[in-house]
């Protein structure tokens, strides 16, 4: 995101990210639009929305601002809306650890804004809470598909979901004015390549091991994946220059505290 960014806006960004994804699975959709139950179609096309197209946008927008590092520690929080979605519009049950480790985890939120370099900052506050919107869309999406599509092949949910964001993406390229740009220059080209890059790797073929493992391992199981997402990205953003204070990693601890405690 960061290196397309460079050169691109953040819509642009997201929708190359969406677009090279859906292409990517494209030739696989017919085969599941055979195969799928036509009534889960609406169900499927819904967690394209929920787990993708909405975070991909408001991933970009807030990283047009705030650190990637944070970023990725707010993205930890994933499992804590996991549960609550759950409690909330599913029917999932609770027990008082679960709720003791949610406050935990939302007590490292609410320390997380004093914790960085700068302070608080009320405007880039606002773009921080466009990662936790992204949030919220995963945790829904994840128990979703934990109850409605267990029976779909993984591919499917994906190649499918993806076919129905093409043509809205594509329009949103275009209205963007991306194809009036000097696409074959080197910045453009860099920038082109990293949004693909991580259409393809970090979203198509994501996203069909994601709903592999939720069918298999359930809920709180697929969700533990944000352990890791914190450390790779604080690991590239140290490499790419950026800051990140002490005190912001042991917000992440809290946080990951919190959602230990969840799992437990």
């Amino acid at each position: 995101m960061k290196i397309g960014m460079q050169a691109l806006n953040p819509y642009q960004v997201a929708t190359i990210r969406i677009l090279s994804a859906g292409i990517v699975l494209l030739p696989f959709a017919w085969n599941a639009f055979k195969n799928v139950d036509k009534k889960k179609i609406p169900q499927i096309i819904l967690s394209g929305l929920l787990g993708n197209f909405f975070p991909a946008y408001l991933y970009c927008i807030a990283e047009s601002r705030i650190d990637s590092s944070l970023a990725a520690i707010l993205n930890s929080l994933t499992p804590l809306c996991a549960i609550l979605a759950g409690i909330s519009f599913f029917g999932l049950k609770t027990n008082a650890k679960k709720i003791i480790g949610v406050a935990i985890g939302f007590t490292g939120l609410v320390l997380l804004p004093f914790a960085t370099q700068k302070g608080i900052d009320f405007k880039d506050l606002s773009y921080s809470l466009l990662i936790l919107a992204a949030t919220v869309c995963y945790g829904l999406n994840v128990n979703m598909v934990s109850r409605y599509l267990q029976g779909t092949a993984a591919l499917h949910i994906a190649s499918l979901a993806f076919a129905f964001l093409l043509i809205p993406a594509l329009l949103i390229l275009i209205y963007t004015g991306y194809f009036n740009l000097p696409l074959f220059t080197a910045p453009y080209l860099h920038a082109a390549l990293a949004s693909a890059t991580l259409g393809i790797a970090g979203t198509a073929i994501a996203s069909v091991l994601f709903y592999m493992l939720v069918k298999k391992a359930g809920v709180l199981f697929t969700s533990l994946v944000t352990y890791g997402i914190p450390v790779i990205a604080v690991i590239f953003g140290l490499f790419y220059g950026e800051a990140i204070t002490l005190a912001e990693l042991g917000c992440l601890i809290i946080i990951l505290g919190g959602v230990y405690m969840v799992n437990r």
